[in-house]
């Protein structure tokens, strides 16, 4: 048996970009995510890497673009304000083309907000957060162990594609401890010719550019980045299925709140009410298929998240108006409880009940 240190998320996803071959980090300190930028300062040093803690969050990302176009493994973290503050260099990524691996620990909003855990940046990170048409290849753990072999993933990924990836945690799953295994295979780097190493005489120049002022050139190219996300679309989703083999009440949930909701499943079990769990993995791209599926055997769907109701759009997109979907959310850094999410399936097993026409209310409203 692969042997388990006990670690906290963040630093579990410090120590497996480690383990991906980064040797380049740059960032800024935020709560809740700041155990990353110290991990990585007290370890970067001993292997011969580079720590900077940079001046802001702005000169972080575009320090991230240039060791990205020389063709090495970066990555850069924050939290919520500092994403946004990150938005417009993550727009030069993707619009240059290059990889790189981006965690948010998703903090209370909007403004400052507050250091409890979110999930709502959930429309940032999915639809791209910064201006122009692209997207982020988005992962989402909702354990200590997902913390690290996402971000082994979000590594490969983004080298695979020549896209940036974006880990999309909360304040929850940064901070908790639990046992950990590091005991993965680590795939070999590709070439990347792109990359500005210097020509050495063996080639012509290599540049990395978002500036197109023809405007035939641009459109050719967001086109051609375009059949690129298709791509990912149709090779890359990943989602869980708990309890989904007879599902009429179908929670859809990640991260911290796909937790909670696998306690509310079982107890529903446990009351004769077939319940299940879809959580998605990729945000983007969204397992939409497999939600589709389960709406042969579903009567309705509830989206549980720690937002206002951003995920619930996904579900509502993906289930193609085939079922009613319930929203069940706390927000402003409060987590649902499992019997407020259980109080969620009994009430929309009852509203879909055949002949029945009971009203369904969130599980948010009697628990403030």
């Amino acid at each position: 048996m692969a042997e388990k240190v006990l670690m906290k998320g963040n630093e579990a996803i410090a120590e497996a970009a480690i383990l991906a071959g980064c040797r380049h980090y740059f960032g800024y300190p935020i709560t809740p995510q700041t155990e990353i930028a110290a991990y990585m300062a007290k370890r970067m040093p001993k292997i011969g890497g580079t720590f900077l803690q940079a001046e802001s969050e702005v000169a972080a990302i575009n320090m991230v673009y240039g060791a990205s176009s020389a063709g090495v493994r970066v990555m850069t973290s924050s939290s919520s304000p500092g994403i946004s503050l990150k938005s417009e260099g993550i727009s030069y990524l993707a619009g240059a083309d290059l990889p790189a691996v981006i965690v948010n620990a998703q903090r209370g909003g909007p403004g400052l907000g507050g250091i409890q855990p979110s999930q709502s940046d959930y429309f940032q990170a999915t639809r791209g957060g910064g201006h122009g048409d692209y997207h982020l290849i988005v992962l989402a753990p909702s354990s200590v162990q997902e913390m690290a072999s996402l971000t082994i993933k979000a590594f490969d990924l983004a080298d695979k594609w020549r896209a940036p990836v974006m880990i999309l945690a909360d304040g929850t799953t940064g901070q908790m401890m639990e046992p950990v295994s590091f005991d993965f295979e680590i795939s070999p780097q590709p070439e990347k010719p792109w990359a500005l190493t210097g020509t050495r005489g063996a080639r012509p120049h290599n540049i990395t550019n978002s500036l197109y002022l023809s405007p035939e050139v641009l459109e050719e190219k967001n086109f051609e980045r375009y059949r690129k996300y298709d791509e990912i679309i149709r090779t890359e989703k990943m989602a869980e299925e708990y309890r989904m083999e007879d599902a009429e009440i179908v929670l859809v949930a990640f991260g911290i709140a796909a937790r909670v909701s696998k306690n509310a499943v079982d107890a529903a079990r446990k009351e004769g009410v077939k319940a299940g769990l879809i959580r998605p993995i990729t945000l983007w791209p969204f397992p939409s298929d497999t939600l589709l599926k389960a709406t042969e055997k579903a009567r309705a769907f509830i989206s549980v998240e720690l937002s206002m109701g951003q995920l619930i759009e996904d579900v509502k997109l993906s289930t193609e108006c085939r079922r009613p979907v319930y929203l069940c959310n706390r927000a402003g850094g409060m987590i649902p409880l499992p019997d407020q999410i259980h109080r969620a399936i009994m009430e929309a097993h009852s509203a879909t009940a055949p002949g029945t026409s009971v009203s369904f209310s969130s599980c948010n409203k009697e628990d403030k």
